[in-house]
């Protein structure tokens, strides 16, 4: 793990040696997120990260294809609708991965910095998501 706790965040958050965090009980790789300017804002996932987003995003892809053979062999369209629920599912649960993985490495981070813009950004993207 690190060593002893460099930070407390409202008592929720330790960052440890390296880039390690524990968030709620949960201790997690810490990766980083590029913010100097807007337009050019990058995240940095771990490789863990990036494999499971990328499995997941396959998936979806495979998905979309099937609905779309569904759609070119006349499939019956509950059949087809009941896809694309899943599909839908699917890509939300992406998001939810997706906004802890932000929530618990950006957002934590510019907090950190005392950059607390970030928190009218986050309600920003959370009204977007639930739309």
């Amino acid at each position: 793990m690190g060593s002893l706790s460099l930070h407390r965040v409202r008592g929720y958050v330790k960052v440890y040696t390296k880039g390690l965090i524990e968030l709620d009980n949960t201790i997690i790789e810490a990766t980083s997120c590029d913010h100097t300017s807007s337009a050019e804002r990058k995240s940095h996932h771990s490789d863990k990260t990036k494999r499971s987003l990328m499995h997941r995003l396959n998936r979806i892809e495979g998905q979309v294809r099937g609905v779309k053979g569904l759609i070119e062999r006349d499939t019956y369209c509950d059949d087809v609708l009941i896809q694309i629920a899943s599909i839908q599912s699917a890509l939300n649960g992406l998001g939810k991965q997706l906004l802890e993985h932000h929530l618990k490495s950006c957002v934590v981070g510019r907090i950190e910095e005392g950059d607390h813009e970030v928190l009218d950004e986050l309600l920003i993207t959370v009204n977007k998501l639930i739309k």
